[in-house]
């Protein structure tokens, strides 16, 4: 086995001991998700926070306000859920990082003495979850392996029974509120990536009705209406080439389509009595809050600040909930009441994070129009090209946006000018843009990567004979394609957890992501062999010129060792100049200490690559 360079994790980062106690403070500020609560119980609620310094579940009785660490493992813990009348908390438990386990659940108040959280309900077997949905007699569980995707029923506690099995992607989307209706999403057809909708009747399994709009246009269940007895399921389509909303009456099979005159694209959720819709605006990587009347149609903007809402919700008391932050704002979490006014809801104890600096935007003329860019630049940074760092986010389904990141004030604190490139692929700017890179992955998005490179350059903003590349997940794979097919481009690039062997990955990946693979490329390795091989970074190995360093998680699911391994033993055979971080967790930590070490290894490497340090 070969040995590879090991990335310098320094300590500390920055000469000046208060530049480095605040890019640390950024990431070590305790920070909190919104509260999400019980149904029928709504002063129980559940939040992440990472104010231990992992990333854990936790309880909130609302009448007492107190507050109860609900989970404690060295890897952290991320997916947890209440039943609805708030006696049961169940949460999802893998081993170290690798996705793959099964559903336990424990009391909201707590174990008694000695006791541990259980498998939450019997028969179901361990995978990749994939939905859950709770009822007070019904819990609907799904879970992805390399067969396919199950989902399982169990009533009034009762073992669990299969209800659907099939080898395309699939799982649970959503549960009515009287528990007759199940709603599925599922591939059937072969995509994945524009999923069909199919409900069936929880008492034995059966079809009740069926919705897909056709190739390349795929449908979301968001949820059912928290009316009981009412079968109407909201429904995200994307019929006129962007995400909208429709309401689909399963049992009167009518859809009605929610017409808004808004740029951009939507996401919504019900008000309690189902009267109205929280409609979450995006448009341009900012998203606003709007209450949609369906009865008249009114559609009422909220009041809330420029930036991005992570996510919102409803009380029964008409009481708007929701997670924001900014650029420069560090998040909160904040109530907004029905008379206008508002406060910050939950917030933990400890000190704040510094803030950091605004974004500006930009449109670059790119191949395929324009590429929405958001830049940059160090408060004090002095006139004239600046080092930068072009960061490609990961998905590639998702988006850059106007939100706090630690991560970005960094590079910032480092002197790097930082340009984040919303390339062909991205989410927010319709179906069209997002399905661009079908037929070919990550040579699409580089091409406009190239573009905002070549403004960046031309307008002074950076330096051509200091410019990085860096990402990860998605974006890692497009930085080491990058280095590979563009190296007249880059200095340096830092790849994180990245897709570096397209073939090793799709033997290795899980079975969802294979079936994205195949749904984005248009069949498998073994059917586009020369397609896989033009879009892997490893075919460019040998012409990678730039200083690489590669950060992997030993137990990935998403972005599997052994091809990295492959990637890295071939800059090893031809002597290449490389640094290697592995971790022992999966696709990124949840550790706070983790995530800082990484952060700067990273800049460490890049300043020693560019003559900084």
């Amino acid at each position: 086995m070969t040995t590879h360079p090991a990335a310098e994790v320094p300590e500390p980062l920055f000469t000046d001991p208060e530049a480095d106690e605040r890019w640390r403070a950024r990431f070590t500020a305790p920070r909190v998700t919104l509260p999400d609560w019980a149904e029928d119980a709504p002063d129980r609620c559940l939040y992440l926070s990472n104010s231990t310094g992992v990333w854990e579940v936790y309880a909130w009785d609302r009448s007492t306000d107190t507050h109860r660490k609900v989970t404690d493992r060295p890897n952290g813990t991320s997916h947890a859920t209440l039943s609805p009348d708030g006696e049961q908390i169940w949460w999802f438990d893998d081993t170290d990082g690798d996705e793959f386990g099964v559903w336990v659940r424990e009391p909201f108040a707590g174990h008694p003495y000695g006791a541990e959280a259980t498998p939450a309900v019997d028969g179901a077997a361990p995978g990749y979850p994939a939905g859950l949905q709770l009822g007070t007699a019904v819990a609907a569980i799904g879970a992805s392996t390399d067969d396919g995707t199950t989902i399982w029923l169990s009533r009034n506690e009762s073992p669990a029974e299969v209800v659907y099995a099939d080898a395309h992607d699939g799982g649970v989307a959503a549960l009515s509120k009287d528990e007759r209706l199940l709603a599925i999403s599922h591939s059937e057809h072969g995509d994945n990536r524009h999923p069909a909708l199919r409900v069936l009747a929880v008492e034995d399994g059966s079809t009740v009705a069926e919705l897909w709009d056709g190739e390349g246009k795929g449908l979301d269940a968001i949820g059912f209406s928290p009316v009981r007895g009412d079968s109407r399921l909201l429904v995200l389509h994307e019929r006129n080439g962007k995400e909208e909303l429709l309401i689909w009456d399963v049992k009167a099979n009518t859809e009605a389509e929610i017409a808004l005159d808004l740029p951009g694209e939507l996401a919504a959720d019900w008000y309690p009595d189902g009267s109205a819709l929280l409609v979450v605006h995006t448009h341009e990587a900012r998203n606003s809050l709007y209450r949609f009347d369906i009865t008249t149609n009114e559609l009422s903007s909220l009041d809330i600040p420029a930036g991005t809402v992570g996510s919102a919700g409803v009380r029964p008391d008409n009481t708007v909930e929701y997670s924001w932050s900014s650029s420069a704002h560090p998040p909160v979490v904040r109530a907004l009441y029905s008379d206008g006014t508002g406060r910050i809801l939950l917030e933990p104890k400890g000190h704040k994070a510094p803030p950091s600096t605004e974004l500006t935007d930009v449109f670059v003329p790119g191949p395929g129009g324009g590429v929405h860019t958001l830049v940059a630049r160090p408060a004090d940074a002095p006139d004239g090209p600046l080092p930068t760092v072009f960061s490609l986010h990961g998905g590639p389904h998702a988006m850059d946006e106007d939100r706090f990141s630690a991560y970005r004030s960094v590079w910032l604190d480092a002197g790097f000018a930082v340009v984040h490139v919303n390339y062909r692929g991205s989410t927010g700017y319709g179906s069209a843009w997002r399905d661009a890179i079908e037929g070919k992955p990550g040579l699409t998005e580089l091409a406009d990567v190239a573009a905002v490179h070549e403004w960046a350059v031309r307008t002074g903003l950076a330096d051509p004979a200091r410019c990085v590349v860096n990402g990860a997940s998605w974006g890692g794979y497009l930085a080491l394609l990058a280095m590979g097919t563009q190296p007249e481009l880059w200095a340096a690039g830092v790849a994180g957890v990245p897709v570096a062997d397209y073939f090793a990955a799709y033997e290795d990946e899980m079975e969802p992501l294979r079936a994205f693979d195949r749904a984005l490329f248009g069949g498998s390795p073994q059917e586009l062999p020369d397609l896989y091989r033009e879009c892997s970074p490893l075919t460019y190995v040998d012409d990678v010129r730039a200083p690489v360093l590669v950060l992997a998680g030993e137990n990935d699911p998403r972005c599997p060792i052994r091809q990295v391994d492959n990637y890295l033993d071939r800059l090893a055979e031809r002597g290449a100049s490389y640094e290697v971080y592995r971790f022992d967790a999966g696709h990124g930590s949840l550790v706070v200490a983790e995530t800082i070490r990484q952060t700067a290894a990273e800049v460490s490497f890049t300043r020693r690559t560019l003559g900084m340090e």
